[in-house]
């Protein structure tokens, strides 16, 4: 059992209950077999978790002395705002939740995604130094195999892919690669300069997935029609989304983003349960896109 597993384990614990006395962590450790083998939590060794779990991943355990000492996340706020840090607890907590089931696994259907994690600890290394990289890289959509030196800016993870967001050493245009298409990565010596008011999260602020395309975000109002609004509400399609109105047989909701590919496939997802009220020029490009769906079937 992993030290990582053990403290996600702690946080998740006391995250659940708000406040917690050392006993009750103890007897709720004891009692997860897969966890603790039937074994009492010591205090030397919750202390001694408090502290890795401080210096390492900034999350502060704390003590309400009033009340028969109690410990509680005295940052929740940094973590709820942290969405790195969020999507590592819940990463790491459904890890930890599918290994104490494992005698579930029939039961218990995973998504099979392609895998760029062979490529995602080098290029993290390299963006560490600010080192360029080498890579052998299978454009999808020309089919060529060409070598090719970037300066790596931000990784991001979209839809089961990781991708690259990285400027080309011989171009000065920003481009983006998915992990799973690279042959072969080398990190070389070589260094460049991050501009300082680079913000990855800016870049991707008004785009939905990672295709840029040029296009300007704008006012996107989308219509939701029955229960497929609570859909869409439970779960955004940007984080821009707001709800507009809600009258029962429809919801209207309105986005800011730029309306490119990635997003129009996402809206062609969800078929006749969501319409583009406007602008209208993406309801022209909508309407092109179900017309050639259409010439598909028109003759069965």
């Amino acid at each position: 059992m992993s030290q990582l597993k053990k403290h996600i384990w702690l946080i998740n614990t006391i995250r659940r209950h708000g406040k917690i006395s050392f006993k009750e962590l103890s007897e709720l450790w004891e009692r997860n077999k897969d966890m603790s083998d039937y074994q009492p939590l010591h205090r030397g060794t919750f202390n001694r978790w408090r502290g890795d779990i401080r210096k390492i991943m900034h999350i502060d355990i704390g003590c309400q002395k009033s009340g028969g000492y109690l410990y509680y996340i005295t940052n929740p706020d940094d973590i709820n705002e942290d969405k790195l840090r969020q999507w590592m607890l819940d990463t790491f907590s459904l890890g930890n939740l599918v290994e104490e089931n494992l005698s579930l696994k029939n039961r218990i259907l995973v998504e099979e995604i392609p895998s760029g994690l062979l490529h995602l600890t080098p290029i993290m290394e390299a963006m560490k130094g600010n080192k360029v990289v080498e890579m052998i890289y299978t454009s999808f959509r020309t089919g060529d195999t060409q070598t090719i030196i970037v300066e790596p800016y931000c990784v991001k993870l979209f839809e089961g892919r990781w991708y690259l967001l990285a400027k080309p050493t011989a171009q000065n245009k920003m481009r983006i690669y998915g992990l799973d298409r690279i042959q072969s990565l080398t990190t070389l010596e070589h260094t460049f300069k991050l501009p300082e008011d680079f913000s990855a999260s800016e870049y991707f602020e008004s785009m939905y997935g990672i295709v840029s395309e040029n296009v300007k975000p704008q006012r996107i109002v989308l219509r939701a029609y029955k229960q497929h609004k609570h859909y869409i509400k439970s779960l955004p399609i940007h984080h821009s989304q707001r709800l507009i109105e809600d009258n029962g047989e429809y919801a209207d909701f309105e986005l800011y983003v730029a309306p490119t590919y990635d997003f129009i496939m996402r809206l062609l997802h969800d078929g006749a349960w969501l319409e583009v009220i406007s602008p209208g020029s993406l309801r022209k490009t909508m309407k092109g896109w179900i017309s050639d769906m259409y010439q598909l079937y028109r003759n069965d």
